[in-house]
């Protein structure tokens, strides 16, 4: 169902954003990302330059590899299009997310080493949803990997939730599933 019809408008800014997965030779999988910024009209930021229209701002491209369990083993990052001269010196950092999972504690990762003036702003936005990407392009994120344990995606949305007619069809095993407590300690 399309959104509804807005009130009359004219574009300002365009951001296109994209990703693709892809299995290597190697066993391994590489996740790309590409963010684009452009606007329809001259733009000029006072004292660096301006762009022509649908001339790109931002035009950035992070390649990820990961295994299987999504550990990233290597990590590029092109940036083709900057608004500041200063902008590419965020390529570097990007090198301490080598060796952190895209699964649990992803985003957190990010923040801790990348955050605010520690990266760049699009090259985390675009690196944040990588991992969805590579979720869906690595088919044993799906898998069962434990008789007890839930899929990973099982509980991360409404959809997959543990009480949702999804759950109960595909995994009726984790339909109302609650994760185990620690057992409390009494004080002696």
């Amino acid at each position: 169902m399309p959104l509804p019809v807005s009130q009359p408008r004219t574009l300002a800014h365009t951001r296109q954003v994209s990703y693709q997965g892809f299995r290597r030779a190697d066993g391994l999988w590489d996740i790309e990302g590409h963010l684009c910024d452009t606007k329809p009209h001259a733009f000029d930021i006072p004292g660096e330059r301006t762009w022509a229209p649908d001339e790109p701002i931002h035009n950035m491209h992070i390649r990820v590899t990961v295994d299987d369990q999504l550990v990233v083993r290597d990590l590029v990052v092109a940036m083709d299009g900057v608004p500041h001269g200063e902008c590419p010196s965020a390529q570097a950092p990007m090198q301490n997310m080598v060796g952190h999972s895209m699964r649990s504690g992803w985003r957190r990762a990010i923040d801790e080493h990348l955050g605010k003036a520690k990266g760049c702003t699009h090259l985390r936005e675009l690196l944040f949803n990588m991992a969805t990407a590579a979720f869906q392009t690595v088919s044993a994120s799906f898998k069962q990997t434990q008789a007890d344990v839930p899929p990973a995606h099982l509980g991360g949305c409404l959809s997959w939730g543990f009480e949702s007619p999804l759950v109960q069809r595909q995994y009726p095993m984790f339909f109302k599933w609650q994760p185990k407590k620690p057992p409390t300690r009494t004080a002696p």
